[in-house]
């Protein structure tokens, strides 16, 4: 008798994102490094083989983690740079935007804080220095809008600005949780009045 062949398994996008959102917590968990297709697996409930039928390796997951994130970041961040606002409602926007995408992705955006510099080295992860290139010349060009147009104090160092803000933002990532207490929107209220208005009481 002929053997009975195996029926195929057709992976659906809704399982791919359920396995993806596994992936992306085991990676901000143990590193980039140190995680197994196994322990993904695991963490799933499945066998290590079978999650071959959705991924060809822990790089394809990584990869397609990495980039849904930026490129939901960018269409975000080109909408704020597109609208014409002026330096200090920019900067809130992009902000608040931040947060959104912290909100949306904060596993991937872990992933990307450890892990990028080491990946961006490898071709197929280039996006990822451009990207950092293209953020950096977003915000710094905003800074120095502000400055030219009396936004912002002229006495700033701009580039130092730039890394407080940026880190001040996005290691929020480390600790913040969805559904919790304060909405991506009320922290990031909370966080541009600190940085744009300063902690000390006015006299």
């Amino acid at each position: 008798m002929p053997t009975k062949k195996k029926p195929q398994v057709t992976p659906t996008p809704e399982r791919r994102r359920e396995l993806l959102a596994t992936a992306a917590e085991v990676f901000a968990a143990h590193g980039y490094n140190a995680t197994t297709v196994r322990r993904i697996a695991d963490e799933a409930g499945m066998l290590a083989g079978s999650l071959y039928y959705h991924f060809d390796s822990k790089e394809s997951m990584v990869d397609e983690i990495l980039s849904t994130f930026l490129d939901e970041l960018w269409r975000g961040y080109d909408e704020v740079l597109a609208a014409g606002l002026g330096p200090r409602e920019t900067i809130e926007a992009l902000v608040t935007e931040s947060f959104r995408e912290i909100d949306r992705h904060r596993p991937a955006v872990a992933i990307y804080q450890k892990e990028s510099r080491h990946l961006a080295a490898q071709p197929r992860f280039a996006y990822l220095a451009d990207s950092q290139t293209k953020f950096e010349k977003a915000w710094l060009g905003t800074l120095e809008r502000g400055v030219a147009e009396g936004a912002f104090r002229d006495d700033l160092d701009i580039r130092l600005t730039y890394r407080f803000v940026r880190d001040t933002v996005w290691v929020a990532a480390s600790w913040y949780r969805p559904g919790g207490h304060h909405s991506p929107e009320e922290i990031a209220r909370q966080y541009l009045s600190m940085v744009l208005d300063g902690i000390a009481l006015r006299t």
